[in-house]
């Protein structure tokens, strides 16, 4: 079992920054491949961004590649998404999500994955 707790949503302008964060406690945090997707009004949830346990292996979506990194910090048992030139359509509810996984894989399917925060809204205004 592993809870996840994300922060550092937002409103901000288009084309400024943010950084979401997500921590994890529970079940040692390199036995999990790490995702975040996004959820619009009126539209399905999507993927964003995922990284592999240990961070040898990144996946973008491509309507925010160039755009946005995903890193970890297994030692503090977060995951980072890294925004920059946002656009008034990332405007989402952001959530990440943890795959248990004994693979050094980046998944992009959200039924790989096992456990899911409660999301951060993002705002991005024009």
């Amino acid at each position: 079992q592993v809870q996840l707790v994300e922060s550092g949503g937002g409103l901000v302008q288009a084309g400024g920054s943010l950084r979401l964060s997500c921590a994890a406690s529970g079940r040692t945090f390199s036995t999990y491949a790490m995702g975040w997707f996004r959820q619009a009004p009126g539209k399905e949830r999507e993927f964003v961004a995922a990284i592999s346990r240990y961070g040898g292996s990144r996946a973008y979506a491509d309507s925010i590649k160039g755009r946005f990194t995903i890193s970890r910090d297994n030692s503090e048992n977060t995951v980072y998404l890294q925004m920059n030139s946002l656009k008034p359509e990332d405007t989402a509810v952001y959530y990440c999500a943890a795959d248990f996984t004994t693979r050094e894989r980046a998944h992009q399917a959200s039924y790989e994955y096992d456990y899911w925060g409660q999301g951060t809204q993002v705002t991005v205004s024009s």
